[in-house]
């Protein structure tokens, strides 16, 4: 969940920073004289009542003390006057780059949660820097601030539990499959199942089949739900389709042996469709080795470029 949550906070940074910066723009007392703490922390007022679900505001002095107490709808988070912020990524960076700068995500020492912080440098008529007033904002909250609309992020959320649901349903299949299969060689004992070829082939088969599928459910559930990406999401989405296609084929194949098997000892006119399950198999694999071909070529033309 979170790898995921950092991954939309990338795409949508952008949105998010700029909807918080204007926020603190249109607000905050910039390039006045004497710019007052009572000025900024109305200004934070204002603020409070655009913003819902925010952890604190608070202002920072030019060296980087906080000069006011935690702005804040919560008790527990109150407090952190007289704290020494100056070691803090989001004071120095707005300091050094003179303008207003959101920060990664980073875990909250209030909430115990991810959080970003949003921080804006104030300076007088002389340019001279006087305060910097931040806002500390939960990861989850940033999101659902910055998606187009709520509507898209409960449909984000229909969308992973229905890749859940499938996950799950799959597995069950998974299992079956194992089970059967393992069951198929139990029950004929393993003396009789070293004799019955049609069984183990059966049985194979089987176990295929679940592995393929236990596969598939392995990369819906990490991408689509825990949504753990690759940094080379196509390889990763390439080496999946391979493993899982391969392990149809030898289905297929085995089911083809099988049956080349036992028409040739029951009824040897119908052999013929043996030969077309083989042709078919023989169509997969060439499908399979062109798709193999076309991604290794596609990626040296990319390392090349």
């Amino acid at each position: 969940m979170v790898v995921r949550e950092i991954q939309q906070f990338s795409e949508v940074r952008p949105r998010a920073r700029a909807y918080f910066c204007y926020l603190f723009n249109r607000n905050m007392p910039d390039k006045l004289p004497n710019p007052s703490l009572e000025e900024i922390e109305s200004s934070l007022d204002k603020i409070m009542n655009e913003v819902d679900n925010f952890e604190a505001l608070y202002v920072l002095d030019a060296s980087g003390k906080q000069v006011t107490d935690n702005l804040t709808n919560k008790k527990e988070y109150k407090g952190g006057l007289g704290k020494n912020r100056s070691n803090k990524s989001y004071f120095y960076r707005s300091a050094r780059q003179k303008r207003c700068v959101l920060t990664d995500p980073y875990p909250s020492g209030l909430t115990n949660s991810l959080s970003i912080t949003t921080a804006y440098p104030i300076y007088d008529d002389k340019t001279e820097l006087k305060y910097v007033a931040c806002m500390d904002i939960s990861l989850k909250n940033v999101l659902k601030i910055a998606h187009p609309s709520s509507l898209q992020s409960m449909f984000g959320d229909f969308v992973k539990i229905a890749y859940s649901l499938f996950s799950v349903a799959l597995l069950l299949v998974a299992f079956l499959l194992f089970y059967n299969g393992m069951a198929s060689i139990i029950s004929h004992g393993i003396e009789s199942a070293t004799e019955n070829i049609e069984m183990m082939f059966k049985a194979t088969i089987l176990l295929t089949l679940s592995l393929a599928i236990f596969d598939l459910v392995k990369t819906i559930f990490e991408e689509e739900v825990l949504g753990r990406h690759n940094k080379d999401e196509a390889g990763s989405i390439h080496k999946t389709m391979v493993r899982f296609l391969g392990s149809i084929i030898i289905a297929l194949a085995i089911e083809a042996l099988m049956l080349v098997f036992k028409f040739a000892i029951t009824d040897p006119t119908n052999i013929i469709f043996a030969v077309y399950l083989i042709g078919g198999v023989a169509l997969l694999l060439i499908s399979l080795a062109y798709y193999v071909k076309s991604v290794s070529r596609k990626r040296e033309d990319d390392s090349i470029n």
